[in-house]
């Protein structure tokens, strides 16, 4: 896949991340501060333990600190026009958000192969890049993460990076296997939002 085209995802992923950290804590009725603090592990969190834990340091926004502008600027947007009556329709901000997820995803996969060699290793990377922050963020916010609920998101992410380390191992290049894990997690992802699917809950009657 195109770098440039990569990182313009990888960037819109981030800002997308970002704006659901803002929301979040205008609910909670953050200060400034905490609105930057929840919407940067939001937008970065994931990444950063997917770099620590491969070693890949220094971690990415240290080496690029685009990242960090991207996050302020987006903070100071989201706080700015999140006050104004005409709202975006629900399904706008879901979508989005699953194309940054897609994105995340296969760059986490990408970025493990190309510090070890095991397929396992490279899904679990890739399902940490993508739903990382947004743990970091419930937790923060002293909720349940959504990922460990019913929603299918780490699902999609899942069979996503399966997808890709599939396509690897089959041989195909490694353009075809990004693309093909993306559109996977995004296809998943998106068909979950438009059909309210979620997965069974675990429960223990008393």
């Amino acid at each position: 896949m195109d770098s440039s085209l990569l990182y313009f995802f990888d960037m819109f992923g981030t800002a997308i991340f970002a704006i659901s950290g803002v929301l979040l804590a205008g609910r909670l009725k953050m200060d400034p501060f905490g609105v930057m603090v929840l919407a940067s592990v939001t937008a970065i969190g994931g990444g950063s333990i997917r770099d620590m834990a491969l070693g890949a340091t220094p971690i990415f926004w240290i080496t690029d600190p685009a990242y960090i502008w991207v996050i302020l600027v987006t903070c100071v947007l989201t706080m700015a026009l999140v006050r104004r009556p005409k709202r975006l329709p629900w399904y706008v901000l879901p979508v989005c958000d699953a194309i940054g997820l897609a994105a995340f995803v296969g760059i986490g996969v990408e970025k493990a192969l190309h510090f070890q060699d095991s397929y396992l290793i490279a899904i679990i990377m890739g399902v940490l890049t993508g739903c990382g922050g947004g743990i970091i963020r419930d937790i923060l916010a002293r909720e349940v993460p959504m990922v460990l609920r019913s929603e299918v998101y780490a699902t999609a992410c899942i069979l996503g990076g399966i997808f890709h380390v599939s396509a690897l191992s089959l041989g195909y290049e490694t353009n075809v296997a990004f693309l093909s894990g993306a559109i996977s997690t995004l296809i998943i992802r998106l068909g979950a939002i438009r059909w309210h699917l979620s997965l069974p809950t675990f429960a223990i009657n008393r």
